[in-house]
């Protein structure tokens, strides 16, 4: 479980005031995928991070009784002299799993062929996110953090990373950022919009879409 209290973060970039979480308050259960929609810029990767711990709020508080992945997908914390074997290695060593299964796990996975044993700064950004959805889903957390990252890949491969995440989150729980509405659907069971710094949580997966679509309604009406 994650529960966040009274959690504030505003950025300030050219004399200009955004705010991302104007003192969210929410609990998201155990074994339960909870989707997160909003417009983009709304604020929805820097609550990922808070989550994470990579950022910190201004003021407020995640508390959480489980381990927490960093957000699926991420893959600024490979080294880019590293090959992606060296990488793994290093994140099995710094997680206490077995080197040898993840090592496996992620070659059979990400599907890099010789890449694999070659620095990642030769990699694309697609590579680069293969590989991290392979370690990412190698670790167990009891709870995944997850940004559009199967959206990465052909069609096999977002279908088998897809597959593969529906697995995981049979035993984990997932906080997801995707602009894909049926995987939502798919996938979660809650699902929540932020938008104004403010987090409207839904029972209703159905009824959260809805308020999302409003707003992108909103969106166009006003730049058409």
């Amino acid at each position: 479980m994650i529960e966040i209290r009274n959690l504030c973060k505003t950025f300030v970039l050219n004399g200009r005031r955004k705010v991302v979480a104007d003192n969210i308050s929410a609990v998201f259960p155990d074994r339960t995928a909870v989707a997160i929609l909003g417009r983009n810029g709304a604020g929805k990767s820097s609550l990922l991070k808070m989550l994470s711990g990579s950022m910190d709020p201004d003021s407020g508080e995640v508390i959480s009784t489980g381990t927490i992945s960093w957000p699926v997908g991420f893959a600024g914390s490979f080294h880019p002299e590293m090959t992606g074997l060296q990488n793994v290695r290093f994140i099995a060593r710094v997680y206490g799993v077995d080197t040898a299964e993840l090592v496996d796990f992620v070659a059979d996975f990400a599907g890099l062929g010789q890449h694999f044993n070659l620095p990642v700064r030769t990699y694309s950004s697609g590579m680069r996110s293969r590989l991290a959805f392979g370690v990412s889903m190698g670790i167990h957390f009891e709870t995944y953090l997850v940004d559009e990252v199967t959206a990465v890949g052909d069609a096999a491969f977002r279908e088998k990373s897809e597959l593969l995440f529906a697995e995981r989150i049979t035993q984990s729980g997932a906080i997801m950022v995707t602009h894909n509405m049926g995987q939502v659907k798919r996938l979660c069971s809650l699902a929540g919009v932020l938008e104004d710094g403010h987090l409207s949580l839904y029972d209703d997966v159905d009824a959260a879409i809805a308020h999302h679509q409003e707003l992108m309604k909103s969106d166009k009406a006003a730049s058409g």
